[in-house]
C-alpha cells in the first residue's frame, strides 16, 4: 500500500480543495454524492483513498511553490524575516481565515470516513484500522485548532442541516477539546496496523504525536492554568506513549541528512525512508512533486536569516554556554578575501549542529556570497541558512522555485527523545539514565563534550541567559529542543506559547531578536547596525499583548453562529 500513498499523495498534495468556507458549510455538505452511498465503505481501496487526501495537510517544505511549515515560519526569535518585518499573525481580527475554516474543513472529511466505516462490512481489523488512521488525522485538526483560538466547538460527526442546534452550538472549552484529542490518538496507537511506516500513518506515528499533545498540555497546564494535577497527567502521557517507541527509532549519525535526504538512496545520502530516526515523513520526487524551500533559503533578493539571539543559544563544544566557557567566545568574523567575512572559527569550537545549519561565512546587503550550488545571496542577519540545501542539487535546482526534491521529517527521534525528556524533566522524574539515553546522543551528535554530562551537570550549569524563570535543567534542556529543532515544523513558536513565554518576541524587551552577525571586522562597511550587529527590524518593533496567545475567532463566524464568543482582548 506504500506505493498507493505515495502516488495519492503528490497527486493530490497540489489540489485545492472546494467548498465554501465557513465552519457550517464546511461541516453541513458531503464531499461527494458517492462518499453517501454505503457500500462505498465496504470497498477498502475506496477507504484508502478516501485516507490518502489527508497526507496533504501535512505541509513539511512546502508543496510546489507554495511555504511550508520548516523555515518560513518566523514569526519567533531564531529568524528575522525575508524582505520584511514579521509581525504577529493578526493584529486584527479578520472578516475570515483560513486557520478557521482549514483544520474543520479537513474535521469533515475526518468524520465522513469515521462515520462510513461505522457500518462497514470491511473485516473488523482493516476497518479498525482505517479508523483509527481518521481518528489521527481529526486529532490533528483540532489540535491545530486549540493550539490557535482555544476553546473551539467540537464535532463529533459530519452534520447536515436538520442538526441545527449543533452547527449553530457554542465553543467547547479547550480541555474537552484536548481529552478528546488524547482519546482519538490512543485509539489511533491501538488499533492502526502498521507499527511503523515512515509513509503510512502508524501506530508509533499516534505515540509520537501523543509526546507532542502531551508535552503541549502539560506546559499549558502548568504555566497557563497552574493545575498541577492536569500537568502532571498529561506529561505522564506524553512520557508513556514515548518510552513505548523511542526504542525503535535511533539517533542517526549524521544531523544534516535528516534534512537533506531523496526519498531513494543518491544526493550523497541513503533515503531518508531508510534514516532508522525517522517515524513519519513527507516524500518528494524530482520530475514529480516538488518543493521551493531551497530556493528561498538560498535567494540572491535576501533570506531570513538566524538571529544573533538564536546563535548565541548554541553550547560551546565543552558542554558550557558563553558565560562559563574557557573556549574563545568571540562573535566577530575575520576578513577573508576581498569581499567575504568568515566564521569558520566561531562555528568550530561551538555545538557542531549550529556549523549544520548555517553557512562558514557571513553576507548582507552590499556584500553578498556565493554557496556551493547557490547565486550569489545575502541574509537580512548576515547568518545564513543552510540546513535545507543539498549541495549535490545542480544550481538550476537550487536556484529555482519547485525544483526541490530533498524530503521532508515530521516525526523523527530527536524530536520524540526531547519531548520524553522534557515531560519527565517537568515531572521530577528524570534520571542520570534518562540523560544518557535522550540527551547523550544528541550531544554526540552535535560534538558537544559529554565526558561530564549527567544530571546534575544540566541541573547545576546556572546559565546567566536562563531568562524563563525555570530551573537549570529545563532551562538546559528547552535550549537543547531549540538548537536540534531550529526552523523545523513552527515548533519554536509553539513551544513559547504553551511555555507561556510569547513576551520573548517583544522586539523592545528582547532587541537580539531583530539582531544578526556582527561586522566589526567586515571588508564591506554596512550602515544598517546597532553597535556592531546587523540590525533587520526595519525600523519597526513588535509589541507583546495577552491577546496575542490566541488567535481572533474570524469575523464572519461571529455574523453566523451568536452563540461564538471573541478571544481576549480582540474587538
Amino acid at each position: 500500500m506504500k506505493k498507493i500513498y505515495f502516488i495519492g499523495a503528490l497527486a493530490l498534495a497540489g489540489m485545492s480543495l472546494a467548498g465554501c468556507n465557513d465552519f457550517l458549510n464546511d461541516n453541513r455538505f458531503p464531499l461527494s454524492d458517492q462518499i453517501e452511498n454505503p457500500m462505498f465503505w465496504n470497498n477498502g481501496m475506496n477507504v484508502e483513498n478516501q485516507i490518502n487526501t489527508f497526507y496533504n495537510d501535512f505541509l513539511g517544505y512546502g508543496n510546489g511553490t507554495g511555504s511550508g511549515d520548516f523555515y518560513f515560519k518566523t514569526l519567533n526569535d531564531d529568524q528575522c524575516g525575508r524582505r520584511e518585518f514579521t509581525d504577529w499573525t493578526f493584529v486584527t481580527v479578520p472578516s475570515s481565515s483560513g486557520s478557521w475554516n482549514d483544520p474543520y474543513e479537513e474535521i469533515r472529511r475526518a468524520n465522513i470516513v469515521i462515520g462510513g466505516l461505522a457500518n462497514s462490512t470491511l473485516p473488523a481489523s482493516e476497518r479498525d484500522n482505517y479508523m483509527g488512521q481518521a481518528r489521527l488525522y481529526r486529532a490533528k485538526g483540532y489540535f491545530d485548532l486549540v493550539r490557535r483560538y482555544g476553546d473551539v466547538p467540537l464535532v463529533e460527526k459530519a452534520l447536515d442541516p436538520a442538526e441545527e442546534a449543533a452547527l449553530f452550538g457554542p465553543r467547547t472549552p479547550r480541555a474537552e477539546v484536548m481529552d478528546f484529542i488524547l482519546e482519538d490518538l490512543k485509539y489511533a496507537a491501538s488499533n492502526i496496523s502498521d507499527q511503523k511506516n515512515a509513509n503510512k500513518f502508524s501506530s508509533d506515528l499516534a505515540n509520537a504525536m501523543i509526546v507532542e499533545v502531551g508535552i503541549y498540555e502539560g506546559a499549558y497546564a502548568k504555566y497557563h492554568l497552574n493545575d498541577a494535577a492536569r500537568s502532571k497527567q498529561y506529561y505522564g502521557e506524553a512520557i508513556t506513549a514515548g518510552e513505548a517507541i523511542a526504542g525503535r527509532y535511533p539517533i542517526c549519525a549524521d544531523y544534516t541528512s535528516l534534512y537533506k535526504s531523496l526519498r531513494t538512496d543518491g544526493g550523497g545520502y541513503t533515503a531518508l525512508e531508510k534514516n532508522p530516526e525517522i517515524i513519519f515523513m513527507k516524500a518528494y520526487e524530482q520530475g514529480v512533486f516538488m518543493h521551493s524551500i531551497v530556493d528561498y533559503s538560498s535567494a540572491s533578493d535576501g533570506i531570513a536569516g538566524l538571529t544573533k539571539d538564536a546563535f548565541d543559544s548554541y553550547l560551546f563544544i565543552d558542554g558550557r554556554p558563553a558565560a562559563t566557557t574557557t573556549l574563545d567566545k568571540t562573535d566577530a568574523g575575520v576578513a577573508d578575501g576581498d569581499a567575504a567575512l568568515s566564521i569558520q572559527g566561531l562555528l568550530d569550537v561551538r555545538d557542531q549542529r549550529l556549523a549544520m545549519t548555517t553557512y562558514p561565512n557571513v553576507f548582507y546587503p552590499g556584500m553578498t556570497w556565493t554557496g556551493p550550488n547557490t547565486a550569489a545571496m545575502y541574509s537580512q542577519t548576515g547568518y545564513g541558512v543552510a540546513k535545507f540545501d543539498n549541495w549535490t542539487f545542480s544550481a538550476n535546482d537550487a536556484q529555482t522555485a519547485n525544483r526541490g526534491y530533498n524530503c521532508c521529517p515530521l516525526y523523527w527521534g530527536a524530536r520524540l527523545y526531547l519531548g520524553i525528556a522534557e515531560a519527565k524533566a517537568e515531572n521530577g522524574t528524570l534520571t542520570d539514565a534518562d540523560v544518557a539515553k535522550y540527551i547523550k546522543p544528541l550531544w554526540n551528535r552535535a560534538g558537544i563534550d559529554t565526558s561530564n554530562l549527567n544530571l546534575a551537570w544540566l541541573a547545576n550549569m546556572n546559565d546567566p541567559a536562563n531568562d524563563m524563570g525555570v530551573s537549570s535543567l529545563i532551562w538546559e534542556i528547552r535550549r537543547c529542543r531549540r538548537c536540534e529543532l531550529i526552523m523545523d515544523d513552527n515548533i519554536r513558536y509553539w513551544d513559547l506559547v504553551r511555555w507561556h513565554q510569547l513576551d520573548k518576541l517583544d522586539t523592545t524587551k528582547n532587541p537580539d531578536i531583530v539582531l544578526g552577525a556582527n561586522i566589526a571586522n567586515a571588508p564591506v562597511a554596512y550602515d544598517n547596525v546597532v553597535g556592531n550587529y546587523i540590525n533587520c527590524s526595519y525600523g519597526r518593533t513588535r509589541k507583546f499583548e495577552d491577546k496575542y496567545y490566541l488567535y481572533p475567532v474570524p469575523g464572519d463566524q461571529l455574523d453566523l453562529n451568536e452563540k461564538l464568543t471573541q478571544n481576549p482582548g480582540w474587538k
